[in-house]
């Protein structure tokens, strides 16, 4: 089987992929508002964690700022080093007051707990050291804290030894110099009434005063015992007992440093270079005195640094930075603190490029927040910066997980759409393609009217049916598979009644050549006008003879034009018309030959078929005449009959093949006139180089041959 051709596809316009556009204009719409979606959403989240992050950085930054207006927040301003200097040895700090009131229990225990200058030890003990903040107040140490320890005994008046008694002892090293003192408890307590008395201080450390010693003046020291045992779950009257104690403490050093000078410094510069030991003995026996160890100790253990400016540090995410600044004559920074919290780890770099590639409104500029402290020391500026890097890696591991989701949806998107598009788009594609060949091959197959093979070869060509279907287009495709084989069906058999119309043309031609043949035998002189007339229906059955219609016959006829005399052969016609039919047909002859180019036999044809129709419509009795018409490089021949004129609808349409007056007339053409006699005078004249009109006249109608002139 031989293969079929390959059919053109005429080229389609924009209105053939309206459909399949749209389509894939939804889907791309589709995937580009998912995106803008998550984009816009990230967007807004961005915002929204801005705003949280700045609100949550001034709470914290009103946090810090409350806490250092606090009188521990005062001691840790008026000590930025008091961290870096460690706990133990016992280093005194500058308390937010100016003094204490260390005669009164409660002043005492309120001051150093609200400025938080208390040093806690594993046992619920406690020591503080420090010094006030106003220099006219006097160059005092103040030692406070507390104690466990049974029941106080106390020391008679006059009584040297102190082996069995109560008694603190403080040390203090400074400027290379070390000074002690030992302080015995002296009862000063009502029977049944909540123990306490005072700490007279005596220069020197040992366990027994020297004779006629006699109390240091400004030492100054209370000690007071809870009447409940620490442990709630003792009721024996010698459990453990909390005691507390209260100290002022001469230091000449810095009496020194606070009137030597005109102007008095104060604090001390070297403050963070004392040490200051607090030691407190319970009453023992007398042969253990030398190795007595102290019931407290603040140089022992591992105790809790009172608060300071570093713990600020804990409060503050990753990236975040407070700036401690002084103001005053001489503006100084006192700490810079940087967030502990846990750095920030991108998830995914691609996510924290877009992220902080995404632009938000108002957050542009760096994020801080300012505050001004004042107190009784002076003025302090916190500032705390802020990082939003944290916020975008916080944001960026949110949106990587989220993106899953996205990237879902977008996959579900294009599955959709190649779906459609393998599914139905592309058979929309193949069949539009097909049916516009369909429409274009078929066109082309009626104009290849002379090629029936072809044009059947063509058209089968045209197969949809491997896109039938159940659905919408398989029913579409079947419909137009169905059509084209009736479509194939009509070719097959019009070309089998072509084939059948070419057979009887050829029966007909040899049937008629026969006899024709047989007169030219009987009419052999070239003179003899029945042997011209023989001639001309030879020529004609020649011109018909194996084709299928008159029409391709005539259409397909091949002339022999040569150089004609149109004046001869208008006298030569005109003297023999009567033996065509056609009488009283006048010429008036020309002075000289008229060369034209024109092929006599067929020329004659065309002249005779004119004539004909002008004897059918002329008047009775009125004469035909032929009137040469000569120009520059025409020559015409006006064929003029009186009578009726045409219609002027059918100027233009006479010489159509199959058009009659008696279809006009009657609304049937006649079996003896088909319409073919002026059709067969225009197409001779077309293929001789000339043309053939008719024109209405005052009396009739003219019919004009116009022929090229020959050299």
């Amino acid at each position: 089987m031989s293969a079929l051709p390959k059919l053109p596809v005429p080229r389609l316009g924009l209105a053939a992929f309206r459909g399949r556009l749209l389509v894939r204009g939804a889907f791309l719409l589709l995937i580009a508002a998912t995106l803008s979606l998550a984009v816009v959403l990230l967007k807004e989240e961005k915002r929204r964690s801005y705003q949280n992050y700045r609100q949550n950085l001034a709470k914290t930054e009103a946090e810090i700022v409350a806490r250092l207006r606090h009188p521990a927040g005062q001691l840790a301003l008026l000590n930025p080093d008091m961290a870096r200097a460690g706990v133990l040895p016992l280093r005194p700090v500058v308390l937010p007051f100016s003094a204490i009131d260390f005669d009164d229990q409660n002043k005492v225990r309120q001051a150093v707990e609200m400025a938080g200058c208390l040093v806690q030890y594993a046992d619920g003990s406690s020591a503080c050291a420090g010094v006030g903040n106003n220099p006219y107040a006097g160059g005092f140490l103040y030692l406070a804290g507390s104690f466990l320890s049974g029941p106080l005994v106390g020391r008679e008046h006059g009584v040297l030894a102190l082996y069995n008694v109560h008694r603190a002892r403080v040390t203090l090293d400074t400027r290379g110099q070390t000074w002690q003192w030992i302080a015995p408890f002296e009862a000063q307590s009502e029977p049944d009434a909540p123990v306490h008395g005072r700490l007279t201080g005596f220069t020197g450390g040992g366990p027994e005063l020297v004779k006629h010693s006699r109390p240091v003046r400004e030492f100054r020291g209370w000690l007071w015992q809870s009447p409940l045992c620490a442990d709630a779950a003792l009721t024996a009257a010698d459990c453990p007992r909390r005691s507390f104690f209260s100290i002022r403490l001469p230091v000449d050093v810095f009496r020194e440093a606070l009137f030597g000078r005109p102007r008095p410094v104060w604090p001390p510069p070297d403050l963070d270079a004392v040490r200051v030991r607090i030691e407190v003995f319970g009453p023992g026996p007398e042969e253990d005195v030398a190795h007595a160890q102290p019931i407290f100790d603040s140089n022992a253990g591992n105790p809790t640094p009172p608060f300071s400016l570093g713990d600020l540090a804990t409060g503050l995410a990753a990236g975040e930075t407070l700036h401690l600044r002084k103001l005053g004559a001489a503006p100084r920074d006192i700490a810079e603190l940087h967030g502990t919290g846990e750095p920030y780890v991108p998830t995914a770099p691609w996510m924290s490029r877009l992220v902080e590639r995404l632009q938000v409104p108002g957050f542009d500029s760096p994020i801080e927040e300012r505050a001004t402290i004042s107190s009784a020391a002076g003025q302090y500026t916190v500032v705390l910066d802020g990082d939003l890097r944290g916020v975008d890696a916080g944001i960026a591991a949110v949106a990587t997980r989220l993106s899953w989701f996205v990237g879902a949806m977008l996959l579900a998107i294009v599955l959709a759409w190649l779906a459609i598009e393998i599914g139905l788009i592309s058979r929309i594609a193949v069949l539009t393609r097909r049916a516009a060949a369909v429409s274009h091959n078929v066109q082309d197959a009626r104009a290849e009217a002379g090629s029936a093979d072809q044009a059947q070869a063509r058209i089968a060509a045209l197969d949809v049916g491997d896109l039938r279907g159940s659905d919408e287009l398989g029913i579409l495709a079947g419909g137009l598979s169905d059509l084209l084989q009736r479509v194939q069906d009509d070719v097959r058999r019009e070309h089998i009644r072509t084939q059948q119309e070419r057979e009887l043309w050829h029966a007909v031609g040899h049937e008629i050549m026969s006899p024709l043949q047989s007169l030219m035998v009987l009419h052999p002189d070239e003179e003899d006008a029945s042997r011209r007339y023989i001639a001309r229906m030879q020529q004609a059955v020649r011109v018909l003879y194996g084709t299928a219609s008159p029409s391709e016959a005539l259409q397909a006829a091949a002339l022999r034009v040569e150089a004609l005399d149109l004046n001869a052969f208008l006298m030569h016609l005109a003297a023999n018309a009567h033996f065509a039919g056609v009488a009283d047909v006048r010429y008036t002859p020309a002075a000289e030959p008229v060369p034209v180019r024109a092929d006599e036999f067929p020329l004659e044809d065309a002249v005779t078929h004119i004539l004909r129709n002008a004897d059918r419509h002329r008047t009775p009795g009125s004469p035909i005449t032929l009137t040469l018409e000569l120009g520059d490089a025409t020559a015409g021949v006006a064929i003029h009959n009186q009578g009726a004129r045409i219609e002027p609808a059918l100027l233009d349409r006479i010489f159509e093949y199959g058009v009659s007056d008696a279809e006009t007339a009657t609304g049937a053409t006649n079996g003896e006139r088909r319409g073919q006699g002026l059709f067969v005078a225009k197409t001779y004249m077309a293929k001789m180089g000339g043309t053939a009109s008719a024109r209405n006249e005052a009396d009739g109608v003219s019919f004009i041959l116009t022929f090229q002139r020959a050299a």
